[in-house]
């Protein structure tokens, strides 16, 4: 756990690596104690995206913090739904739902992600391109989510 478990910035954790981006994890069991959701800050560069792919039995919740990019969530007949999303855009993604992300702007798009319940984020430690970054890695410091930089 961290050592300030009600205030953590995406520099003061392990992020989870990956060829498209990465994932601070900010709120999760093993990060404060969170026992009904888990989530932190993906951060996307510049062309770069997550395929389709799902979270079984989670819901999850997609803020965009700053970038523009396109989002595909499913409908519940299965037809992708894909739309322009950019700053202040909030996403919902239904439980077990596929969906996929991809930045198309000229800078990183940083999104804040939510799963309920907690827990389907682990499942990404076992895609091929994972590795644990250790604290402090974000690509850029970003100062109101860095604060004291």
């Amino acid at each position: 756990m961290v050592k300030d478990k009600y205030f953590i910035y995406p520099k003061d954790v392990s992020a989870f690596g990956f060829d498209w981006g990465k994932l601070s994890l900010t709120v999760a069991p093993e990060v404060n104690g969170a026992s009904r959701f888990s989530g932190g800050v993906v951060e996307l560069p510049s062309g770069e995206g997550h395929s389709r792919h799902n979270h079984p039995g989670a819901e999850e919740i997609i803020f965009v913090i700053s970038g523009e990019g396109e989002q595909m969530v499913e409908d519940e007949t299965g037809n992708p739904i894909t739309r322009k999303v950019a700053s202040g855009c909030t996403i919902y993604v239904p439980e077990s739902r596929f969906h996929s992300t991809k930045n198309t702007g000229g800078g990183p798009m940083l999104l804040f992600v939510v799963y309920s319940p907690a827990g389907p984020e682990l499942a990404l430690r076992d895609l091929p391109d994972f590795r644990l970054l250790p604290p402090g890695s974000l690509r850029r410091r970003i100062h109101f989510l860095g604060g004291r930089q």
